[in-house]
Order: C-alpha cells, then sequence, then structure tokens
C-alpha cells in the first residue's frame, strides 16, 4: 500500500506518517523495487490506534512505549492502566490547580468591578492585579 493509499484510507497526512514513522511509532515500511515506501495493511489499524492513545491524552512517548510492548508480542494492558491512572491524577491535580486559579480570577473580576480608574495613581501600575500574584498560602506565585 502506497503512503498515498494509507493517507486516504486514514485521514493522516503524508507528513505525519512520515514522522510517526521516525518517531519509532510506524516501523519503516519495505520498499518497492522503484524505491517507495510499501505499507501493510496493519499500518492503518495502527495509525487509527495512535489517534485513539492521543485522544485520550497519552503523549507519543507514552504511545511508542506501549507499541514497543505490543510489538515484543506482550499485553500492554496493565502499562495501559498505569499510564491511565497517571493521566487521571495529573488532570486532577490540574482542575485542582485551575478551581484555584478561577477562584482568583471571580476575586479580581469582583475587585475590577468597583475600582474607579480615576482613583488610581502614577506610584501603581493596576490596582485591580496588585497582590494578585499571592497565594492562599500567603506566598508568591513565580
Amino acid at each position: 500500500m502506497r503512503i498515498g493509499d494509507v493517507v486516504a484510507v486514514s485521514g493522516v497526512t503524508a507528513k505525519t506518517i512520515r514522522f510517526y514513522e521516525q518517531a519509532g511509532l510506524l516501523p519503516a515500511p519495505p520498499r518497492t523495487s522503484g524505491g517507495y515506501r510499501d505499507y501493510p495493511e496493519r499500518t492503518v489499524k495502527r495509525l487509527a490506534f495512535i489517534r485513539d492513545a492521543q485522544g485520550a491524552g497519552l503523549s507519543l512517548a507514552e504511545i511508542r512505549s506501549v507499541l514497543v510492548l505490543r510489538d515484543a508480542g506482550s499485553s500492554p494492558c496493565a502499562h495501559v492502566t498505569a499510564l491511565i491512572d497517571r493521566r487521571l491524577e495529573d488532570i486532577g491535580r490540574r482542575l485542582a490547580e485551575l478551581r484555584v486559579t478561577k477562584e482568583a480570577l471571580q476575586s479580581l473580576a469582583a475587585r475590577a468591578a468597583v475600582t474607579d480608574p480615576a482613583d488610581c495613581t502614577d506610584a501603581e501600575v493596576c490596582r485591580i492585579l496588585a497582590g494578585a500574584g499571592t497565594a492562599a498560602d500567603g506566598e508568591r506565585r513565580h
């Protein structure tokens, strides 16, 4: 199967397919006598897997680690479960950080609503943001 056929069936661009080869996500395909890449049919399924794994939030390195296990003949299920668990923990942390950020922005919006620009002085850059970088525990954010 030539790269154009793979593109047509998978919806993945030729540039992406070549990138995946270089990144170790797709094995280098055999070449025809004319030097063209000749992809096996299973390439389309592998590309679909890569897209699905990316949709689940896995990085290319994580996807490669799953493919390495599968290519070695091992079931990657336990590894995938661990990756998903780690991803869920990361998302939980990020959601907590976003909640804190949302609360800080809501506080700033309330401050902005009652701030009269005429009361601002040249000595301060912006009264609304003054002290906004202070975390709840009193430390400064960097």
